[in-house]
């Protein structure tokens, strides 16, 4: 189970200055456990010890909190995407390679958070999770760029070559999340996903 910032900091889980990151990490704890319907701002006031209006100088809203939580997915997925690329090395193949096994490694270990974060996008007026997804995602857009531009993909548009990779790791962790596939075959498939994306953009490169 991902460690929220208060457990990786050791930190208590309020302090005076503290509250949002405190309702955020209480959020989180409950959407793992209980789901995003069972979240209510009462409620989170009571775990983290603040009288039930405090939250609403952060969140106004139930909704608010909800989005809250999806931007930092987003920032926290963008993170580790870019982290994974640049420990990858100047390799393109280990660059994507490395993109693709971190989504899915971040898109298996938290299923509620990325369905709330996916679904958070689409609700009127969620202008900041939708900026938040750009941001995250513009990395991977950047990467396939680089291999049009290498030569090492094949030219054409940007976000629909992004989206038949993206659409397929995307079906590998939606198989894996339901329970059809094994996790310990996650590594495995994705790796091939990747390997066979590459196989077939240079195929038609060539062509």
């Amino acid at each position: 189970m991902p460690a929220t910032s208060s457990e990786r900091t050791g930190e208590r889980p309020y302090h005076h200055g503290n509250l949002r990151a405190a309702l955020l990490d209480a959020a989180e704890a409950g959407l793992r456990e209980r789901g995003a319907d069972q979240l209510s701002l009462r409620e989170l006031a009571r775990q983290v010890g603040v009288s039930h209006a405090a939250p609403r100088r952060h969140f106004p809203d139930r909704q608010a909190l909800l989005d809250a939580l999806a931007v930092a997915g987003f920032d926290r997925l963008g993170a580790e995407l870019r982290a994974a690329i640049a420990e990858a090395g100047e390799d393109f193949a280990a660059r994507l390679g490395a993109a693709a096994a971190a989504y899915a490694r971040f898109a298996t270990r938290d299923v509620a958070l990325l369905d709330l974060m996916f679904t958070a996008k689409h609700q009127r007026g969620s202008e900041s999770v939708v900026a938040a997804a750009g941001v995250s995602m513009a990395v991977v857009f950047e990467l396939i760029a680089e291999g049009q531009e290498a030569g090492v993909l094949e030219a054409g548009d940007l976000y629909q070559v992004g989206t038949i990779l993206f659409a397929t790791i995307q079906g590998i962790v939606t198989f894996v999340n339901g329970a059809l596939v094994p996790p310990d075959m996650l590594d495995g498939l994705v790796e091939t996903a990747v390997e066979q994306f590459l196989r077939g953009s240079r195929r038609a490169a060539v062509d």
